[in-house]
């Protein structure tokens, strides 16, 4: 196949590299840093540069921009996209992306498939994507019922030869609910987290319930910005309810409620153990 891929940030310099490392499909790329694109093709990950000339020639077109970039990109390219084509976005939410581009794929007759590769570092930026992000990864596909199952199993099996070992069919309200508690607040949490003031004196007196806490403190406070707001009615249900844990440990402890707390904590330990599928212990 002739594989096209828009932005060769983290995730699709990364797919660049997977994709040129373990198959045999040619990649054409684009990047708004046009240095990046020159360091891919001159290290042999990218065939060619994606352009509005030959984006007609690719057979799967790859989006690895921010959400709204992502949409317009597409929007501006529609009518020179194959009628044949497979496009498949890479967005952290998947309603906006998916309620944009699904009408336009039925309106200009290529295909559609909202995607989120469930991968990334807290790093960003072509010089941090690796041919093995994936590796053991989960794929998230959101293709809606006009979508042929063939298509949705050439994405599966190219991307099991890429690395991905898990991939999940789910609606794009399903995948934004359940995104909104796995990714986003977890990012929230860490970001908040490390402002407290004590954070600036953890050297010598932290280990590693520090670092992971931490590690996705450090983010890219551009993109985040936008996938918080676009997810903010899931967002904002699942920081309520965090807040709402977060008081009663509050109230338990400057009310000197050991029992309370102990049992706050009991049930903590047990929900961990249920959902890693342990024996929970009394």
């Amino acid at each position: 196949m002739n594989i096209g891929i828009a932005g060769l940030g983290l995730i699709g310099g990364s797919m660049a590299k997977a994709l040129k490392g373990r198959t045999n499909n040619r990649i054409y790329g684009f990047d708004i840093n046009q240095n990046v694109v020159d360091e891919a093709i001159s290290r042999n990950i990218l065939d060619r540069k994606l352009t509005a000339e030959n984006i007609s020639q690719c057979d799967l077109i790859i989006i690895a921009l921010y959400p709204e970039a992502a949409i317009g990109f597409v929007k501006n390219n529609a009518e020179n996209i194959s009628k044949d084509a497979i496009v498949m976005d890479c967005c952290g939410v998947k309603r906006l992306v998916c309620d944009a581009l699904e009408p336009l794929a039925q309106e200009h007759g290529f295909t559609f498939i909202g995607a989120h590769p469930m991968a990334g570092l807290h790093m960003s930026g072509f010089a941090y994507s690796s041919e093995d992000m994936f590796k053991n990864a989960s794929l998230v596909l959101c293709p809606d019922e006009n979508v042929k199952n063939e298509k949705v199993y050439i994405l599966k099996g190219l991307f099991a030869d890429v690395g991905f070992t898990n991939i999940q069919i789910a609606t794009p309200e399903e995948h934004d609910r359940i995104i909104a508690f796995t990714s986003q607040l977890c990012h929230v949490v860490s970001n908040a987290y490390v402002k407290n003031n004590a954070a600036m004196l953890h050297k010598g007196f932290s280990a590693g319930s520090y670092r992971d806490l931490t590690r996705v403190a450090k983010l890219n406070e551009h993109m985040w910005t936008e996938l918080f707001l676009e997810n903010k009615d899931y967002l904002a249900e699942e920081l309520d309810e965090l807040i709402s844990n977060l008081v009663q440990y509050k109230e338990a402890i400057v009310d000197g409620d050991a029992e309370r707390l102990c049992n706050l904590l009991r049930d903590g330990r047990i929900r961990k153990e249920t959902i890693d599928g342990e024996t929970y212990r009394n």
